[in-house]
C-alpha cells in the first residue's frame, strides 16, 4: 500500500464533511426507494440499467460490474425485479446463451418517478455536496472544475 503521508486535522474534517454529504444523499436514496417499495439495491439495479454507457450489453456480469457487486448477488437482484415485472431476461439473438436484461414498462416507470425525486433532492443538496469536493481539491492542489 506504501507510506502514508501526513494529514492534518483540518483535512480529516474536510474528508469528514465530503463524506457527510454523500452519505447524506445516499440516505435520501435509501429512503426514497424503500418508501416507492424498492430496496435501494433494486433502485440502483434499475439505474445502472438503464444508464449503461453506449455499447455495453445488458448483461449480468456488466450490471455487476457496475453496482460493484458479486455475479449472483446481480442475479437474486434480477430476480426480484423480474418478479415486480420491473425487468425482464430475454436471450441475445446473436448468441442465444447469453442473457440479456430489459427494463419494462413497469421498471421505466419506477425509474422515472425515482429519478425525478433524486434530481430534486440533488438541487437542493448538490451546492453543498460540491462545496465539499471544492474544498477537498482545492487542498489537494486540483480543482472540481478539472473533473467537471
Amino acid at each position: 500500500m506504501g507510506e502514508a503521508r501526513d494529514i492534518s486535522g483540518c483535512q480529516y474534517q474536510m474528508l469528514s464533511e465530503f463524506r457527510f454529504q454523500i452519505r447524506n444523499f445516499l440516505r435520501f436514496s435509501e429512503k426514497t426507494a424503500r418508501e416507492s417499495g424498492l430496496e435501494p439495491q433494486q433502485h440502483q439495479l434499475l439505474l445502472a440499467l438503464k444508464g449503461l454507457p453506449e455499447g455495453t450489453r445488458p448483461t449480468i456480469t456488466a450490471l455487476s460490474g457496475r453496482l460493484c457487486l458479486r455475479h449472483h448477488t446481480t442475479v437474486e437482484l434480477v430476480n426480484r425485479l423480474a418478479e415486480r415485472g420491473a425487468v425482464a431476461r430475454n436471450h441475445s439473438k446473436e448468441d442465444r446463451r447469453e442473457v440479456l436484461v430489459e427494463i419494462t414498462e413497469i421498471g421505466e416507470e419506477l425509474l422515472r418517478r425515482l429519478s425525478d425525486s433524486h434530481w430534486e433532492e440533488l438541487k437542493k443538496q448538490g451546492p453543498a455536496l460540491a462545496a465539499a469536493l471544492d474544498e477537498l481539491l482545492a487542498h489537494s492542489g486540483e480543482s472540481a472544475e478539472e473533473y467537471r
